[in-house]
């Protein structure tokens, strides 16, 4: 009863081409690595105490920047709350006081 029923695979209709098969080209063959060459080409990045502090003031600013604008944002839909709390307040005195009026 509680088994989800699995759909169908639908069949092709219609026209179905076949596929052409591909031919293989043998490529040249890759040269074995000497044992005297590097293991890679990319420079090798080294930190030195300048750019560990550098990195470090960078990633904390970053932190501050993002930091505020949410900081900023979530006052901003608090303020725009509590306004519209304070104009169904208003609203509400105003139709309950014409109501007596009346």
């Amino acid at each position: 009863m509680l088994r989800p029923k699995l759909p169908t695979m639908p069949q092709p209709t219609g026209l179905v081409t076949p596929q052409t098969p591909t031919t293989i080209t043998p490529g040249t063959p890759a040269l074995p690595p000497t044992p005297n060459a590097p293991a890679s080409t990319r420079p090798v990045v080294q930190l030195t105490p300048g750019t560990a502090i550098a990195l470090i003031g960078g990633g904390t600013a970053v932190v501050l920047v993002v930091g505020a604008v949410l900081v900023s944002m979530l006052l901003a839909v608090a303020v725009t709350g509590v306004s519209v709390a304070v104009c169904a307040v208003v609203l509400r005195s105003l139709l309950a006081s014409e109501a007596k009026r009346r």
